[in-house]
């Protein structure tokens, strides 16, 4: 065993080497703010569909779907096919829009700072506001890929669990701290790539070893036959139409996630898009697939059940695999937890730095002193959420599942309608994000018949509700706000 760690750390060594010499690489890269933050517009569609994926779907798609896979079976193809809708969405619908409309208002570079200049708002309160819902929810989501990260060398390496945490951090932080916005796009087009290649590879050999599909469905089903239920509970109870809504409406967190939209921004040209949506559609359904079948080989495979079900690929790769060939696999649940909590670190730095700091204390910073606050801004907001991360018994899934849905409430119907709908003002957005953000919180307290409902949900239609009202309630935007809408919208 010891022998067999020494060959998974040193792959994982070689594996973070190589990723902070793109770091290294990209800080050569970064002049001003612009390249810190969206890499000075020039993504490609490979980097931008790949980091988007990668970004998006985190620590969890290989720790906390697997998971759910195990515990649930098929139910898992709800959430599963509602994240697959809402990628495919938020490319058609979102991508081609912002991407022209980001650069038409002032060149706006983060999304607080795009509805200031949308609407013109110049009490800075909209971008304030916004800023202030990236920070709280991205504290929860990143501390959720420092758990995933954590959970990883604890049952790899055996480590206690903080001191695995930490390490995890400190790799983060060094590549982001230096080279922002196209040191985390960069790799994460590599860890998107070895997320994909360990979401084909393990369900393959997994099926091997439990007598292919109809083996491990024949399985699955003499210990249960609710896991191959799309409308039952494992209780054998109806799952009702509130438990289905809300685990397809995970689909809709898509449209207000920061760290998502911004590469829709950062993409080369809008036509790029077509062929990133593409990209990015099939490597989801590959990686969804993959991971929901991760659990139900496990279901086979494993002869008694797990003490955390999130851990399940790890114990999976380790039992299946040579330890050089694991040790490339685990690195990519590392891959996939840097991939994400990079981005989150480098959007809420963003807001901190463009829309706190710059926007309402040094107007007039120069370029190299707004990056530098950026970096120490990646510093500050980490050891923050390594605080929030440092319990083992925290949920990946569930730590995910709250931050998304305060980001798709409070954002997307105010992105949606901003980049849509003319009549939209400045008191609409603000009513938008400040009733969708709050719901999330105060639903989320609450339990017990409607109040059961995914958060988002409820939170997604009520801020649309107040966009609407609101805006209709007070006077229409300026001649010359509708006038910018109509040159995007022509183009």
């Amino acid at each position: 065993m010891v022998e067999t760690n020494a060959i998974v750390g040193w792959t994982f060594v070689v594996y973070i080497a190589l990723i902070l010499g793109i770091g290294i690489y990209a800080y050569r890269k970064t002049q001003d703010l612009s390249d810190y933050i969206l890499g000075g517009r020039s993504l490609g569609p490979w980097p931008s569909a790949l980091s988007a994926g990668a970004s998006d779907m985190s620590g969890w798609l290989l720790s906390g779907l697997p998971g759910y896979a195990l515990a649930a079976g098929f139910e898992a193809f709800w959430l599963a096919g509602g994240l697959l809708v809402g990628t495919w969405l938020n490319w058609l619908i979102v991508a081609g829009r912002l991407r022209v409309y980001s650069q038409v208002a002032s060149d706006s570079l983060t999304l607080p700072e795009f509805f200031e200049k949308r609407f013109r708002d110049n009490s800075h309160l909209l971008r304030v506001i916004s800023a202030f819902f990236i920070l709280l929810f991205f504290l929860f989501y990143t501390s959720s890929g420092l758990v995933a990260g954590g959970k990883l060398f604890a049952t790899v390496f055996g480590m206690d669990y903080f001191t695995a945490v930490l390490v995890g951090t400190l790799a983060v932080i060094t590549y982001t701290f230096f080279g922002g916005f196209l040191a985390v796009s960069w790799t994460d087009l590599v860890q998107g790539l070895m997320m994909a290649a360990a979401l084909i590879i393990v369900p393959v050999i997994l099926l091997g070893e439990t007598g292919g599909i109809s083996g491990t469905f024949a399985a699955m089903e003499a210990k249960n036959p609710e896991f191959l239920t799309l409308f039952n509970g494992m209780n054998g109870e109806p799952l009702g139409i509130i438990a289905i809504i809300s685990l397809v409406a995970w689909g809709l967190g898509y449209f207000g996630q920061p760290h998502i939209l911004a590469r829709f921004a950062a993409i080369r040209s809008e036509n790029d898009i077509p062929t990133a949506r593409r990209i990015a559609t099939s490597w989801t359904a590959i990686s969804l697939l993959g991971a929901c079948f991760v659990g139900f080989g496990a279901v086979s495979y494993l002869d008694s059940g797990l003490a955390d079900g999130e851990t399940v690929f790890m114990v999976l790769v380790n039992a299946l695999f040579h330890p050089v060939v694991a040790g490339i696999l685990l690195a990519a649940i590392l891959a996939a937890v840097m991939s994400t909590a990079d981005s989150q670190l480098l959007v809420s730095s963003s807001a901190l730095t463009e829309d706190f700091y710059k926007s309402l204390f040094r107007k007039d910073a120069t370029q190299k002193e707004l990056v530098m606050v950026g970096r120490f801004a990646v510093v500050g907001i980490a050891m923050i959420a390594l605080l929030l991360a440092r319990d083992p018994d925290s949920s990946v899934l569930g730590l995910v599942s709250y931050a998304w849905a305060g980001f798709g409430a409070a954002f997307g119907p105010t992105l949606i309608l901003a980049l849509f709908w003319k009549r939209m003002n400045t008191m609409g957005a603000l009513a938008g994000i400040i009733v969708g953000g709050v719901t999330v919180v105060i639903w989320k307290q609450l339990s017990g018949g409607l109040f059961d409902i995914y958060e988002i949900v409820p939170g997604f239609i009520l801020a649309w509700i107040a966009i609407y009202v609101v805006s209709m309630a007070t006077p229409e935007p300026s001649q010359e706000i509708q006038d910018e809408f109509d040159q995007v919208a022509n183009r």
